[in-house]
């Protein structure tokens, strides 16, 4: 009886401790607030709009500098966005948009085309990449493949520029001199960024896709006709 009684009451005996007046009692029992203040300071629930879309505008204009002068780095990797993409291939769609399809014996890019072949392409490549033992996500290789556009993108803006002037066989060596141009520096800037995340043995396995992906965007730019 004794035991169950003891077992039912296990912290009866501390009523009996007592602490002795000569030994002095402090602590702090406070909740540090330093890493909230931290917190606030990176907080952009109260930042402006204003301030908000120019950081955004800023981390754009920096990843298309990244893409100007490519090398191996994770500039694009690390803070990846589909804001800059999505400019480059609306701006693409809406330079491809009034070519030959518009008449009827002729086919040629339109706006919806545009689209399904730049997104529709980077998953691909993306899914290739990931089965063949890739590190990158799947947004960062979006990311990468998309704005890796951006040259092809002035390729076409120059052609058409080059189109009002006039037309011709000069011309045309012009357009085929720019374009290719802007291909290889899509695909070696695309690869430049995605080299370190590929196994060393399967490298050529993954640069062909994104070579024929930009390939077919090339062609798209060099067959324009107003």
């Amino acid at each position: 009886m004794a035991a169950s009684e003891e077992a039912s009451r296990p912290f009866a005996g501390l009523s009996d401790v007592s602490i002795s007046e000569d030994i002095p009692v402090e602590g702090d029992i406070s909740v540090p607030v330093g890493p909230s203040r931290r917190d606030d300071e990176f907080s952009t629930l109260d930042e402006p709009v204003k301030d908000t879309i120019m950081r955004d505008l800023r981390a754009v204009g920096n990843k298309f500098i990244h893409v100007l002068y490519p090398k191996r780095s994770s500039a694009l990797l690390r803070d990846w966005d589909l804001w800059g993409p999505l400019l480059l291939c609306v701006t693409l769609a809406l330079l491809l948009q009034g070519g030959a399809a518009d008449h009827e014996d002729q086919g040629g890019p339109q706006f919806a085309e545009v689209f399904v072949i730049v997104w529709f392409g980077s998953i691909i490549i993306t899914l290739n990449s990931k089965l063949l033992g890739g590190t990158i996500s799947f947004f960062q290789s979006l990311c990468v493949l998309g704005y890796c556009i951006m040259p092809l993108t002035v390729a076409m803006v120059v052609c058409r520029i080059v189109l009002l002037v006039s037309s011709g066989g000069i011309i045309f060596a012009v357009r085929l001199v720019v374009v290719m141009a802007s291909f290889g520096w899509s695909t070696f800037a695309s690869t430049a960024f995605l080299a370190d995340s590929q196994p060393p043995n399967r490298k050529a396995l993954v640069v062909y896709p994104v070579f024929l992906f930009y390939f077919v965007i090339a062609w798209m730019v060099l067959t324009y006709s107003p």
